[in-house]
């Protein structure tokens, strides 16, 4: 598969080139664009854990259709809408509600998985855990110092 030098496929250009110029799919292609701009600005807005499980899947009017992998996620952004409808309408989008649709075969709930923000332990703090094992009596706290200071190479 070649590349073209933004990053697509030679076959994904040709696609997105005769979508373009064919006027009955002009408009799935022009939906398929605003849909995506909404879910990268939703992107920068959400928590990286639903932004990756949600995804734009309609504007209809001023409504935008939201799609979930569960009611948990369903929920919560149920709870954010008025936060999420006001900074879309700051970033320029007219949205005056959220709908949110839970699609239990969206592939994003099976393989998806959390990204932990980890920060390794500067030297100074693994110092200070070698400091307190010293003092720490044998036993589960001292147990889990021990693995906290391999873990870390420390």
């Amino acid at each position: 598969m070649s590349l073209t030098p933004s990053g697509r496929s030679r076959s994904a250009s040709l696609a997105v080139n005769w979508l373009s110029t064919n006027p009955e799919s002009a408009t799935v292609l022009a939906t398929a664009r605003q849909l995506m701009a909404i879910e990268q600005n939703l992107k920068r807005q959400l928590p990286s854990a639903f932004a990756s499980a949600c995804r734009a899947a309609r504007l209809d009017q001023h409504c935008l259709t939201l799609a979930v992998p569960s009611a948990g996620f369903a929920a919560k952004l149920r709870q954010m809408a008025p936060r999420l409808i006001a900074d879309l309408n700051a970033a320029g989008w007219n949205i005056t509600e959220l709908a949110v649709k839970v699609q239990a075969g969206n592939p994003v709930s099976v393989t998806q998985k959390r990204v932990r923000d980890i920060e390794p332990l500067g030297q100074t703090s693994l110092a200070a855990f070698r400091k307190l094992l010293e003092t720490t009596p044998p036993g589960p706290l001292a147990d889990a110092i021990n693995r906290l200071l391999k873990h870390h190479g420390g």
